[in-house]
């Protein structure tokens, strides 16, 4: 399958974004008013769309555009998984010219190092060095962003 690769945060389809991230590990109770938010607060997204139109992936940065860029909430659908698509929308994204300058490019992952080695990522090189604050995440019910 081919997909094409957009940048644009209006052709971002949060509903259909809400439907793949819901079906993941790591944000199983999102909901679409999130998803926006998330959206709107990223500094870059890229969505993969199918000949049809349809949003079949979708990925998002978080960056200050000159060092720093976190990559998240890589998804997939998942009947197009396998065929490239993830790895063509992390490229992009970091090939994209808002995000030229930035020399330091994370993600965190529990099952896909393998895809994300070939385009680079590796361990830490120093992982002693990099703490984190980790909350349980709030209830999210009555979420309006």
């Amino acid at each position: 399958m081919s997909a094409d690769i957009s940048s644009d945060k209006k052709k971002q389809r949060p509903h259909d974004i809400q439907q793949m991230l819901s079906s993941t590990y790591w944000c199983p109770d999102i909901n679409t008013n999130e998803v926006r938010k998330s959206i709107e607060n990223s500094a870059l997204v890229a969505g993969a769309f199918d000949e049809r139109g349809q949003q079949v992936g979708f990925m998002r940065v978080v960056s200050d555009k000159v060092r720093f860029a976190y990559i998240l909430d890589v998804v997939v659908r998942e009947d197009c998984r396998g065929q490239g698509i993830a790895t063509k929308m992390v490229r992009s994204a970091m090939a994209h010219p808002e995000m030229k300058d930035v020399h330091q490019w994370l993600l965190r992952t529990r099952e896909a190092s393998a895809v994300y080695s070939k385009i680079g990522f590796g361990p830490l090189d120093s992982p002693e060095k990099w703490m984190e604050i980790r909350k349980p995440r709030p209830d999210r019910s009555g979420f309006r962003g």
